[in-house]
């Protein structure tokens, strides 16, 4: 099972069980990179990259919902009946999402949300389509993945969830190897790679987690199992606070498509973010360690939040030895494989996100907080407040100063991403107060 917080949770024994689900954030990190890369090098790169970058972002949205069952999973599953209901309850909910694609897919529907909803440039619209329909089983498959891997961190063996991502990442680059000289649109390598890969990962975790399963399933049962209810009220808060957050991708997209250079900015806009994720992922892997190791009473809280704020500061300073250096322009024209023109427009977004990684550390480590508390409602709120921020910076920034888009967006993000923060480091106040404590653990989900 996890590591015990009566015991001292130091620093060390912090990182040895968030190592592995850091690295397989950072595993998953390189894919957009990678993939951005090779559609680089393919034929009509610019709309292909805007293609890809918009398919992607519309195939995060409809996976938002079943994003957060790894944290609920880790929360909740105890013994066997919580974790058979958890189970249930999680299959449900990744075949809701998956209809719920389907729909978006259909020809007639696409069409209003590439024209009327979104403002796509035609040329873009035209090769988003076919790649989002190749990304139809994402949803669905990442939220079973997403079951066994809060199983397998539930029972202590993180390591194995890097393994899967490790089989995820050869099965996604030998995908895009295989058909980049094929003469099919980069837009749909990119897709069809990602595809491929979290299908091969899924098969690698449920062969890894047989074990933790056994070992949940034949715990004796330590309190009232949850009841569907109970989990459906615990979780809706967290799905709506994911749904929020990945609808800024398609907020952004929005704006960006009537800002000033609006192709450009499609087409740079997922490169900036896939660098910025790479630094940012090391923080949104700290939520489910901090879960996991916070104590019953709240003993590891001193401790992680020490941590955090070690990994807060060298992620950001991280990201800015990049953006904020000449290794910028080698990462975005050697690496990425950009144009020189795109290259010029994706330095100076860059620089400005370096705040969001130490950023993305505070908010995980908070989020774990009320998670644990079981008040999963301020995480909610605090997304509601980001996704307000973002769309109103962008406006100004767009409206108001006539900004090129990448370079409004960029802006939004740091705004939205500092304001939410800000937000539910103000509603945590009372979590840390030792009066609270009894009150919070007596109200948590059984």
């Amino acid at each position: 099972m996890t590591p015990n917080p009566h015991q001292d949770l130091t620093a060390r024994r912090i990182a040895a069980f968030w190592a592995p689900l850091a690295a397989t954030w950072v595993m998953m990190s390189v894919e957009g990179p990678f993939l951005a890369a090779v559609v680089a090098r393919l034929p009509a790169s610019k709309e292909n990259l805007a293609a890809f970058g918009v398919a992607f972002s519309l195939a995060l949205v409809f996976e938002a919902p079943v994003i957060m069952l790894m944290a609920a999973v880790t929360a909740l599953a105890r013994d066997g009946i919580s974790t058979e209901r958890l189970r249930r309850f999680s299959y449900a909910l990744s075949v809701g999402v998956t209809v719920v694609m389907a729909v978006a897919v259909i020809p007639p529907v696409f069409r209003v949300l590439a024209g009327p909803v979104l403002g796509l440039p035609e040329g873009v619209a035209r090769l988003t389509h076919p790649a989002l329909v190749l990304l139809l089983p994402w949803p669905g498959v990442i939220g079973y993945r997403r079951f066994l891997q809060g199983v397998l961190i539930r029972t202590g063996r993180t390591r194995r969830v890097g393994t899967g991502t490790a089989v995820r990442l050869a099965g996604m680059a030998a995908t895009a190897l295989v058909l980049a000289p094929t003469g099919l649109a980069g837009a749909l390598v990119g897709t069809a790679a990602l595809c491929a890969g979290v299908v091969a990962e899924a098969a690698a975790v449920r062969a890894m987690t047989g074990g933790s399963l056994r070992e949940l399933r034949a715990t004796a049962e330590q309190a009232p199992a949850p009841s569907y209810r109970q989990i459906a009220r615990f979780y809706a808060p967290l799905a709506l606070s994911t749904l929020l957050t990945l609808a800024v991708h398609p907020t952004v997209t929005f704006f960006l498509a009537r800002a000033r250079e609006p192709v450009g900015s499609l087409a740079v806009f997922p490169v900036v973010r896939s660098l910025v994720f790479l630094f940012s992922c090391l923080g949104l892997s700290f939520q489910e360690v901090a879960i996991a190791l916070m104590g019953e009473r709240w003993e590891g809280y001193r401790p992680l939040r020490r941590f955090a704020l070690g990994l807060a500061l060298a992620t950001s300073a991280g990201l800015g030895l990049v953006a904020l250096t000449p290794l910028g322009r080698v990462w975005f024209q050697d690496v990425s494989g950009l144009r020189p023109d795109l290259v010029a427009l994706a330095i100076l977004p860059a620089a400005l996100l370096v705040p969001v990684p130490a950023l993305t550390v505070m908010l995980s480590f908070l989020r774990a907080a009320f998670v644990h508390a079981g008040r999963t409602g301020p995480i909610t709120g605090s997304t509601a407040v980001e996704v307000t921020a973002i769309a109103t910076a962008l406006a100004v920034g767009i409206a108001g100063f006539d900004w090129v888009g990448v370079v409004a967006g960029a802006a939004a993000l740091d705004v939205g991403r500092g304001t939410s923060a800000l937000v539910l480091a103000w509603a945590a106040r009372r979590l840390w107060t030792a009066r609270d404590h009894a009150a919070i653990l007596t109200e948590k989900l059984p």
